[in-house]
């Protein structure tokens, strides 16, 4: 949302007020301070191994008096969070319109991811405007009985966000060796938790043992379900680096010097291809269909066999390799929050 918050300040005729609900502190404030956003309001409702129940009910209550407060003319909220769900929501019961950034993401299993899943679907049903990233995400609107007049094919703005940052290299405090040949690994969601990432470290494992060249960099989500097994699998590897969660920049740098990608995030599917870099994703569905089918992404899944296998393809395969790494991306140009603001200019001036 940061370049959107950037373009609408440069708006003559809207103001953006922005509200932060603070879910893990220390990448939140590192991004701010990079982008030059202060909250105006600054919930911070996060809580130690909070259930979804009770932090979608403290972001209802708490989203709610800032509403009152603030009455705004509409309400923007960016992809499948509980913030974003809560947001529609509280939006819903004043009569605020919203507007949906990245919005018609689908993988058409409410289970998978869980809960994003349910949180896109219920907001898609409450947006007034849909800024939807690829003619993908809108086809998926349209067969929700989602008006065309409600639909605005803008691109995403995480590539905004993206080539704006990558104009701050000389800030960038992350120092990568080039000596080996560098695999960035992330997961976070819920639905890896368990048996799932043991397999998906026990793979990183026995691909660090099958190959001399192969260093991984591996910053460590701050959920005890994710720390704990990712530490005791990797920790004691000469050649696997674990970090704390790299701040924006730092993560863009680390992408630019990786070989290969291994995630299970819904962004780095877009940021990596437009970076050149291929990505195999840990999920067994994806919202983001169209790296995919451009060729630029992989679904593998958390089978220990198959990560192992694909990995090695791509070590292994220069011209399999050459195939994914193009440099390409289907999910924008660059110019989305332009776009965005645009549309709200004309539709909120003209209501």
């Amino acid at each position: 949302m940061a370049p959107l918050v950037k373009a609408l300040r440069k708006s003559t005729t809207l103001e953006p007020v922005v509200i932060a609900t603070a879910q893990h502190r220390e990448m939140l404030d590192q991004v701010l301070q990079i982008f030059d956003i202060t909250p105006d309001y600054d919930l911070d409702l996060m809580r130690p191994n909070q259930t979804l129940a009770s932090l979608t009910s403290r972001l209802i209550t708490a989203l709610d008096e800032c509403v009152q407060k603030i009455q705004p003319a509409a309400i923007l909220v960016q992809g499948d969070t509980t913030s974003v769900l809560a947001a529609s929501l509280v939006s819903f019961y004043h009569r605020i319109p919203v507007g949906h950034v990245e919005a018609g993401l689908r993988t058409h299993d409410m289970q998978n991811p869980f809960p994003e899943e349910m949180n896109r679907v219920v907001t898609g049903r409450l947006a007034r405007w849909h800024f939807t990233p690829t003619s993908s995400s809108s086809k998926n609107l349209l067969e929700e009985g989602v008006s065309d007049n409600a639909i605005y094919m803008t691109g995403n703005t995480v590539i905004d966000a993206l080539f704006d940052a990558r104009q701050h290299k000389d800030k960038v405090p992350l120092k990568i060796s080039d000596q080996r040949t560098l695999m960035l690994v992330t997961t976070h969601r819920r639905e890896n938790f368990g048996a799932p990432l043991h397999s998906i470290c026990d793979a990183v494992v026995e691909l660090l043992n099958n190959n001399p060249q192969l260093e991984v960099l591996f910053p460590v989500h701050p959920n005890p379900n994710v720390s704990h097994v990712v530490r005791s699998k990797l920790e004691n590897h000469p050649r696997a680096t674990l970090c704390a969660p790299l701040d924006y920049l730092s993560f863009i740098a680390a992408m630019e010097a990786a070989h290969i990608v291994l995630s299970d995030s819904g962004g780095v599917q877009e940021e990596a291809p437009a970076l050149g870099k291929p990505v195999l994703v840990m999920r067994e569905e994806t919202e983001r269909p169209e790296a995919v089918d451009f060729g630029v992404a992989e679904l593998v899944g958390t089978d220990k066999r198959k990560i192992i296998s694909r990995v090695q393809s791509l070590l292994n395969d220069t011209s399999a390799y050459a195939a994914m790494a193009r440099g390409a991306s289907p999910y924008g140009d660059g110019h989305a929050s332009r776009r965005i603001v645009e549309i709200l200019e004309a539709s909120l001036n003209e209501g």
